[in-house]
């Protein structure tokens, strides 16, 4: 049997096994490597703004003499110097880390001056260590200043054969001007760099009112200065980040719209948010190009040289520079997010700080090195003072002395003579041993004493200093003003309040404009009087120049200040501003809508509404479908529209969306299908339901039949006598009276809405038109026509119409549009000849 083994529970028998918590021992041993990597790796302190590989860097190269007055000397060299005394880590991470204090792009005050190649914004590394060359800014002589008059606390290195400093005494506040970032065990840092001037001018005005606020603080730090410079929008982020210690920052990138030949544009961009890599900017910018996700951009260049930053980016003719920016700005990192994160150790403990608590800890840190300065510059002075006092008194008793020590046989006899006889201390005794012959002199004496009455003015003046708080901030001050003197520059990121869109807008004339959709999806705004009005029966005039098979397939007619809805045949809803919709020429094709918005493959837009923010509560849309069903949907959930849209109806498989009406929960809905039937009934029977429901019949469809157009018949249109329009797709049209469109049940095949034959074709449209309006017929070849309605005869429900367009024999109609009357002159040179082909034509007028 084997034998049974009794394991220990006596915390006194060593060396034997004992039972542990292994749950107890994982947490103890994860606590401890947690606050090894906190404290010792990844954040900053709030002293200096320093992580421990980048003091290291800094006191190594100061002890190794690389300073500004000295040539470069090998990376490789101050490395190896940092891993073999202070950091025992790889090589990799202390010289990337030395990397970045000497770029210009990730570092808003260099501290390392470097040569070589140092990497570059478009994310190029850093040559290897063996090529490049480094020295300590001028800037950073400033962090390692005073550092040999014991004003900070050392600690032993890794193998406890050398000291080093526990903190920079930063005669600058460096967490605020150069920032910092890390990521740490449960926590990170991301503090964003500030202007040195503005820095120092906010700690002047904190030392002379302590009690001030974060608010009195901005008068000076108007906010973060990125090293690329850039553009933030909006001081709310800022507000957030300086007085809780966390906040989202807004970062665009600096562009200007150039004019080129041709009516075209060129966006021209000089600065990018901080940390942005140029050069994967640019490619995003083509593969949305090449996406055909954005389609009015022509070309793209790097034109960047050492002069500074430029990229051009050429637009095609007749695209708003506007819009194609406010894309790139929504899709590209040319708009950035700086999650601000302001956490530093305090005292060895992590903590999340305000701008105006960083300054704080930072002012007291700046007193605690003026005080210990103060001390070992005194402790200096007296030590020399008292070697003066007893040089002086000897030079008094030369005689004696020279006797005394012309009398003793050997060097620490003549000492204790000194010292016991002559009464000097020991440091004097030494002293007047060491002195030369020299200074027997009567010049010489007078210097020792000029130098001890100096000595006694210092003495007098540090131990001033020692015994009044004031001196000392007052000390900060003075030395906080000749830095910035020194080393301040100008802002390079500007500040501008978040209202770009709203100034967009005010800057956009208000007028009517004609919105086009084509077949294949293109999209554009051209101005109403664009159109002159032309009898029935006219030719027209062209409203867009089309490709080959593409025709304009919706038109609408809107103010440019107007919120535009858009459904796709998918069942889903987007918004735009009308006037961020590209203008162009008449015979224009204008701009691709995905550019505009995010359709999925083979999705388009099918119905266009104007949304009203302040007409939400108690009105609907009302959605009807190609295969008769039809759903109401509050219209208050469509208020917050997302970018990447909403779905606003479940489809069937097979089944589109085809038409989308706000109503007012009173109104009678009017169904048309493409076989010429009707139907209408009041929107009650259509149960309102949430956005991502399906709908409910709405009219029994025969056959092929389809539904083709919806109408909403409130109370305004029932007073203002407005009359049902029906088009076909041969350029036929008539107007026929509301009344002769009885309510009937929803679900009900419904009654004849016109007599169609091969003649007419199918039906296209069945709408409400006023007398006093102009309508606007546009064909699959692009040719459009504007008449005014009352040139349309009115006639009974089951006629067939008159001619109202002429439509080439391989065309057909496509779209009607209403519009407001137009005031110019009619156009004389059109047709008034009247068709008489509907004479007849009429079916029975009883419900099918």
């Amino acid at each position: 049997m084997p034998e049974e083994r009794n394991f220990p529970t006596d915390d006194n028998n060593i060396g034997n096994l004992m039972p542990i918590n292994v749950e107890e021992e994982l947490k103890k041993s994860f606590i401890s490597y947690a606050m090894a990597v906190i404290v010792s790796r990844a954040l900053p302190d709030v002293r200096d703004g320093l992580k421990p590989v980048h003091r290291r860097i800094l006191y190594s190269m100061a002890e190794l003499g690389v300073t500004p007055d000295k040539p470069f000397r090998k990376s490789a060299r101050i490395v190896g110097d940092v891993l073999g005394k202070y950091h025992p880590h790889g090589d990799t991470a202390v010289y990337d880390a030395m990397v970045r204090l000497a770029q210009p792009f990730s570092t808003r005050a260099l501290l390392v001056e470097g040569q070589g190649n140092f990497g570059s914004v478009d994310g190029d590394g850093a040559a290897a260590m063996r090529y490049t060359e480094a020295r300590l800014s001028k800037l950073s002589m400033e962090m390692v200043r005073d550092l040999d008059k014991e004003t900070v606390d050392f600690y032993p290195n890794f193998d406890e054969t050398l000291m080093q400093p526990d903190v920079m005494p930063a005669r600058f506040p460096n967490l605020l001007v150069n920032g910092s970032n890390g990521i740490a065990v449960g926590m990170a840092t991301n503090i964003p760099p500030h202007n040195l001037g503005e820095v120092i001018d906010a700690c002047v005005y904190m030392i002379d009112n302590p009690d001030c606020s974060v608010a009195d603080l901005m008068q000076y730090i108007k906010g973060p200065d990125f090293p690329t410079g850039g553009i933030i929008m909006g001081r709310n982020g800022i507000l957030e980040a300086y007085n809780t210690g966390r906040g989202r920052i807004v970062v665009r990138a600096r562009t200007e719209i150039e004019e080129m030949s041709g009516n075209r544009q060129r966006i021209v961009v000089t600065e990018i948010p901080y940390m942005v890599n140029k050069a994967r900017l640019v490619e995003k910018i083509a593969e949305l190009v090449h996406e055909k996700r954005l389609d009015g951009i022509s070309d793209i260049r790097d034109e960047s040289d050492r002069k500074g930053m430029r990229i051009a980016i050429e637009l095609k003719r007749d695209v708003n520079a506007n819009v194609v920016l406010n894309y790139l700005y929504k899709h590209t990192q040319m708009q950035d997010t700086f999650g601000a994160i302001m956490i530093a150790l305090v005292n060895g403990v992590p903590k999340v700080l305000t701008v105006k608590q960083m300054l704080y800890y930072y002012i007291e840190h700046q007193v605690d090195v003026i005080v210990r300065r103060t001390k070992y510059d005194l402790n200096k002075a007296e030590a020399r003072a008292h070697i003066l006092e007893g040089l002086l008194h000897a030079l008094d008793i030369i005689d004696l002395v020279i006797q005394t020590i012309r009398s003793s046989r050997t060097t620490q006899e003549a000492r204790d003579r000194l010292v016991n006889e002559l009464e000097f201390t020991d440091k004097q005794a030494q002293a007047i041993l060491d002195m030369r012959l020299q200074r027997l002199t009567g010049l010489e004496r007078e210097k020792l004493q000029q130098e001890y009455e100096e000595l006694e003015k210092l003495i007098a003046y540090y131990r001033q200093v020692l015994s009044d708080h004031g001196m000392v901030l007052g000390i900060i001050k003075d030395e906080l003003g000749e830095i910035r003197r020194r080393f301040a520059d100008e802002r390079r990121t500007e500040i501008r309040q978040m209202e770009y869109e709203v100034a967009l807008a005010d800057l956009i004339q208000e007028e009517d404009m004609v919105v086009t959709l084509t077949h294949r999806g293109y999209i554009k705004r051209l101005s109403l009087s664009s159109y002159r009005a032309q009898r029935r029966g006219g030719k027209g005039v062209t409203a867009a120049a089309t490709r080959e098979e593409d025709f304009v397939e919706q038109l609408y007619v809107m103010s440019t200040h107007d919120r535009v809805m858009f459904f796709t045949n998918k069942g889903r809803a987007f918004d735009l501003n009308c006037y961020e919709i590209p203008e162009a020429g008449r015979t224009a094709r204008g701009m691709a809508i995905v550019n505009l918005l995010r359709l999925e493959s083979e999705e388009r837009v099918t119905s266009m509404l104007r949304l009203d923010m302040d007409r939400l509560e108690g009105y609907y849309i009302v959605m009807a479908t190609r295969d008769g069903l039809i759903k109401r949907t509050a219209l208050s959930e469509f208020a917050n529209m997302r970018k990447s849209g909403l779905r606003a109806v479940n489809l069937r498989e097979d089944d589109e969306l085809i038409s989308v009406q706000q109503t007012d929960g009173r109104s009678d809905l009017l169904i048309g299908t493409v076989n010429g039937m009707s139907i209408r009934f009041p929107e009650e029977e259509v149960r309102a339901v949430g956005r991502t429901a399906a709908g409910v019949r709405s009219i029994t469809l025969r056959g092929d039949d389809k539904v083709v157009d919806m109408s909403v018949i409130d109370d305004s249109v029932r007073e203002s006598g407005a009359q049902v329009l029906a088009v076909t797709e041969n350029g036929y049209g008539k107007r026929t009276s509301i009344d002769a469109y009885r309510c009937q049940s929803r679900g009900g095949v419904g009654v004849r809405a016109m007599a169609l034959s091969e003649k007419t074709g199918k039906l296209v449209n069945l709408m409400l038109i006023d007398e006093d309006m102009d309508l606007m017929v546009i064909t699959d070849d692009g040719i459009i026509i504007r008449m005014p309605v009352d040139s349309i005869s009115s006639q009974g429900r089951s006629t067939q119409g008159v001619r109202i367009m002429r439509v080439a024999s391989d065309s057909r109609v496509v779209c009607v549009a209403r519009s407001e009357r137009e005031e110019e002159e009619i156009d004389e040179t059109a047709d008034e000849t009247p068709e008489t082909e509907n004479e007849d034509g009429t079916v029975p007028d009883e419900e099918i």
